[in-house]
């Protein structure tokens, strides 16, 4: 039998108060009601949840006077652990309300809900709208234990609280701070979002098996820094090119997340120069071959980069911000040294 979500819904209004506690634990209770920042757990007042019914609504629903924002106990689930998928809130529901693990239904009968499917572009949207900007969060804690501190042209970066992990789906329900990453089009329009699990003090990625994970539309596209012009770099990691972006802050940058992805990524239409960030291992070179290969094909001047280590966050860390620009500048085009290094020198 198919379980409703209003009958669900009113499970866990009758243990409001407790799942207000596991999953608004920013906030905390004012007479009938339980106050906190948002939907998503963040520290303030402005939201309001129903302990108990009463006149003015049943126990469970809750109100954002800030934004306006309404909803039931399944919402505070699904946005306080960045759940995409309406299986997920449900089987997290019902893990909190130890209840037993229903089995798949036959497709005619499952519940239809209007969430994204899961892994689609619009699950990414999603994603990344559900995050707030990484000022002052873990993702800048984070950033900077790699070394990294120009964080100007960072606003495809946001920060997840409470991100949903599972490392398969015979696995428990995990919440990891995450950094969540904008996959986008050359048009700008999210195409994917990529998760960076990270430790509770944001020291470093969370001591899980997968550290990372994208959903969405990767191919061809990138999480980008910066507008591109008629030059631009292009590697395979977050970290990596935001490492080389503190030798060049004002040249766009772009990480396709994988050498797979960055051997096929999509030229702007204005772009005359490629800079290809490499890695300093087989698959770095078969993607730094292929898309050069590609470039050239395209009319565009493609000039490999080259770490002195395994990567240039690792040259970064290890190395320091002095070696980096000194390795980087001897790779460049002569009028991209006068251009994008002089003042960052």
């Amino acid at each position: 039998m198919v379980e409703k979500s209003h009958d669900l819904a009113r499970r866990l209004a009758d243990h409001a108060e407790a799942v207000c506690r596991h999953y608004l634990d920013a906030g905390r209770r004012q007479g009938n009601y339980w106050q906190v920042g948002d939907v998503r757990n963040s520290p303030g007042r402005s939201m309001f949840v129903r302990l108990r019914d009463g006149p003015k609504g049943p126990a469970g629903k809750w109100t954002d006077a800030a934004t306006g924002e309404h909803g039931d106990l399944l919402d505070v689930i699904r946005e306080s652990l960045g759940l995409i998928d309406f299986a997920d809130v449900v089987e997290e529901a019902r893990r909190f309300l130890s209840l037993p693990h229903l089995e798949p239904e036959p497709t005619s009968r499952r519940h239809r809900s209007t969430s994204a499917p899961s892994g689609s572009a619009e699950a990414a949207r999603r994603l990344f709208a559900m995050s707030q900007p990484i000022g002052g969060t873990l993702v800048e804690t984070y950033l900077r234990h790699r070394g990294i501190t120009a964080l100007h042209a960072t606003g495809n970066l946001r920060f997840h609280p409470r991100c949903y992990y599972r490392p398969d789906e015979h696995s428990p329900t995990e919440v990891w701070p995450a950094m969540i990453a904008a996959v986008t089009d050359l048009d700008g329009r999210i195409t994917g979002a990529h998760r960076t699990w990270l430790a509770l003090d944001g020291s470093d990625k969370a001591p899980i098996d997968t550290q990372r994970k994208a959903v969405g539309d990767l191919l061809g596209h990138a999480v980008r820094f910066g507008i591109s012009d008629e030059v631009m770099a292009a590697g395979e990691g977050i970290e990596t090119v935001l490492s080389v972006s503190e030798a060049m802050p004002t040249m766009a940058m772009a990480a396709a997340l994988s050498a797979v992805h960055l051997a096929a990524i999509l030229f702007p239409a204005a772009l005359r120069r490629l800079y290809v960030v490499r890695d300093n291992d087989p698959a770095g070179d078969g993607a730094r071959d292929n898309l050069i290969e590609r470039a050239n094909a395209a009319g565009i001047e493609a000039i490999a980069l080259s770490p002195k280590l395994g990567d240039f966050n690792e040259d970064l860390r290890h190395l320091g911000i002095n070696a980096l620009r000194a390795n980087i500048r001897v790779q460049l085009a002569p009028q991209d040294v006068a251009r994008f290094m002089m003042q960052a020198a």
